[in-house]
């Protein structure tokens, strides 16, 4: 295996989760649909909030990459949805769907073997798609560790899942 194809199957491990993180089909599978809008004691945002803000993220990212005339939301208020915000069962799994798509959409361009890791992004030289890579990567292993955490603190956690229950496997 050569240097390209040992990168490309390390991000992609990296992407996928696992290892040393909890995928975010893990986080979010089973999740109590009545509670998707609860937000956690002194947490400003709920849970769909943020799945939203990991989905907003990630599609902006991936479109900056892929897309020259992408224009990234405002930041700040652009990355999440406003804190009165809520979502119903379409929304909460309209989002969960989106970022799983989009997650497909950033490993496509890591199999991809013409994408150059390292060159200059065209219309970002500053850039390069191994930074913005694992720029996704790490963005959403940090909120899916958020909301699996969230998730036991609320006492969310399915009882027959040990994964984070103290328990051993």
């Amino acid at each position: 295996m050569n240097e390209n194809e040992t990168m490309r199957k390390e991000l992609l491990a990296l992407l996928d989760g696992g290892n040393a993180h909890m995928t975010f089909e893990e986080a979010v599978a089973d999740f109590p649909l009545d509670r998707i809008n609860t937000k956690p004691a002194r947490c400003p945002y709920s849970f769909w909030h943020l799945v939203e803000h990991i989905r907003i993220c990630q599609w902006d990212i991936i479109e900056f990459v892929v897309n020259p005339q992408h224009v990234s939301p405002r930041w700040p208020e652009g990355y999440r949805p406003k804190p009165s915000q809520t979502t119903d069962e379409s929304g909460w799994f309209g989002s969960i769907e989106a970022v799983v798509r989009d997650l497909e959409r950033v490993k496509a361009l890591v199999r991809d073997p013409q994408t150059d890791f390292f060159a200059p992004i065209a219309h970002a030289p500053d850039y390069t798609i191994f930074r913005e890579v694992v720029l996704v990567a790490d963005h959403n292993s940090h909120h899916t560790g958020e909301l699996a955490m969230m998730r036991q603190i609320e006492g969310l956690w399915p009882h027959d899942r040990p994964y984070l229950t103290g328990e051993s496997s």
